[in-house]
């Protein structure tokens, strides 16, 4: 552990409208249900300045795109389209995806190309373009009201648009951009850089806050659920879990307490009681919010050798590239390059079960209220898991390509992916056990 003095504090610039009300005593929630409000909430309530006139969204557009689910699938993974529609404006791999969180109709892609785009899920039609960047969009998603989205590119410049009018309220230069994420609660917006900083920024007024990290790029973040904290990881295997209000870091787990490689993820369960990090270690290291402490680490058992990794890949190279904690069960899962999903025992912090990829696995995302992990993978599938029998529900095809991110509408009847094939495609989720 390291002191709050050397762990490094926020820079000066004040941030007076982004107070967290300090007085007030946080209260852990350990039961599922969402108990009394959060002191967080204070947040939305200071910035109830920034207003935001709801419109009617308008129907149709003036581009006029409306694009067919495609049927006849070409390519290194030929094979059946199961999905529902498909957005093919992008002309280059289509890196990351996010849903509205407050309807679920949109999503916003962003791509190698250099574009990003607002489009309707129902049929694909394109509201409109995120315009301006000069670099691979590979961050994007929604404020916590749908009310705005933010892109993000390579080079570190991010945009926000106002979504019910189509314009541009905001754009940023920092550094070359790892991640970016929106406040829960509030029109905030938080970046990592690789320069080490953590930024927060109040939309679209632009009052600032930097967290001063070691002097290699912060990898990875995630807002805690309280709104108060945020956990980042770091290249050099540090984690540390800042305070968004006065701006120094509360704990920082390095040296045997941090990871031996650059994290690559990091989750919180639902009452921000646990944070799980991952790492180019291959290890998943289960830490106290509380505490700072690490209470479990992962490693992963009997991992068979995958020599189909992808293209660029080497057989031997493995790392843990997702995890997550499930709701309604003490389980998290973590997924891994070499094509290993292992459903992990909190309460026991034992191997419950391991699922075997064909290829690496990009990403993971629990289902809501149930014990359903889907996994999206090198090969261009997404599959449905059962944590409870690490049985194979069913899985969607339809990429030709790699898929590269995906998203999971809240009530899992939609599942939207993003791929090396330009697409991005939207599958209805059907199962029978439901």
């Amino acid at each position: 552990m390291e002191s709050e003095s050397e762990s490094g504090a926020a820079a000066d610039t004040p941030l007076e409208t982004l107070s967290f009300h300090g007085d007030e005593e946080i209260i852990e929630v350990v039961e599922l249900d969402p108990g009394p409000p959060d002191p967080a909430d204070d947040l939305a309530q200071e910035m109830e300045d920034v207003d935001f006139e709801e419109e009617e969204e308008e129907e149709g557009n003036e581009e006029g795109w409306v694009l067919e689910p495609q049927e006849g699938v070409v390519g290194s993974m030929e094979g059946p389209d199961d999905s529902e529609v498909t957005f093919a404006l992008h002309s280059a791999s289509v890196f990351c995806v996010s849903l509205d969180p407050k309807t679920n109709t949109l999503a916003v892609t962003g791509g190698e190309d250099d574009k990003a785009f607002v489009w309707r899920l129902s049929d694909g039609e394109l509201l409109f373009e995120c315009a301006g960047h000069k670099d691979s969009v590979t961050c994007a998603g929604f404020s916590h009201d749908s009310t705005l989205v933010a892109t993000g590119d390579m080079s570190g410049l991010l945009k926000v648009w106002q979504v019910d009018t189509k314009e541009e309220v905001w754009s940023f230069e920092a550094g070359d951009l790892e991640w970016m994420e929106w406040h829960p609660r509030a029109p905030v917006l938080l970046a990592g850089t690789a320069d080490g900083n953590t930024w927060m920024w109040k939309v679209p007024n632009g009052d600032c806050k930097t967290f001063q990290g070691p002097n290699c790029p912060a990898t990875c973040g995630r807002v805690l659920p309280d709104g108060k904290r945020a956990v980042v990881g770091y290249e050099d295997g540090t984690i540390r879990i800042w305070d968004l209000k006065q701006g120094n870091a509360i704990y920082v787990l390095k040296g045997t307490e941090g990871h031996q490689g650059p994290l690559t993820c990091v989750a919180t369960n639902q009452d921000g009681s646990l944070i799980l990090t991952g790492s180019v270690d291959c290890q998943a290291k289960l830490v106290s919010a509380t505490t700072g402490k690490v209470v479990g680490v992962f490693r992963p058992e009997t991992v068979a050798s995958q020599p189909n990794l992808g293209e660029g890949e080497e057989s031997e190279s493995n790392s843990v590239e997702s995890l997550g904690f499930c709701s309604v069960m003490p389980l998290a899962a973590v997924g891994y390059l070499d094509g290993t999903l292992a459903i992990y025992d909190l309460s026991t912090q034992t191997l419950r079960h391991q699922c075997q990829h064909q290829s690496g696995i990009v990403q993971l995302l629990w289902e809501a209220g149930t014990a359903v992990v889907y996994t999206c993978s090198l090969d261009g599938i997404v599959r449905l898991w059962d944590a409870r029998t690490g049985r194979l529900l069913t899985d969607y095809r339809g990429h030709t390509a790699e898929i590269l991110d995906f998203a999971l509408s809240k009530d899992a009847s939609l599942v939207v992916t993003t791929s090396g094939d330009h697409k991005a495609k939207v599958f209805c989720v059907q199962r029978p056990d439901r």
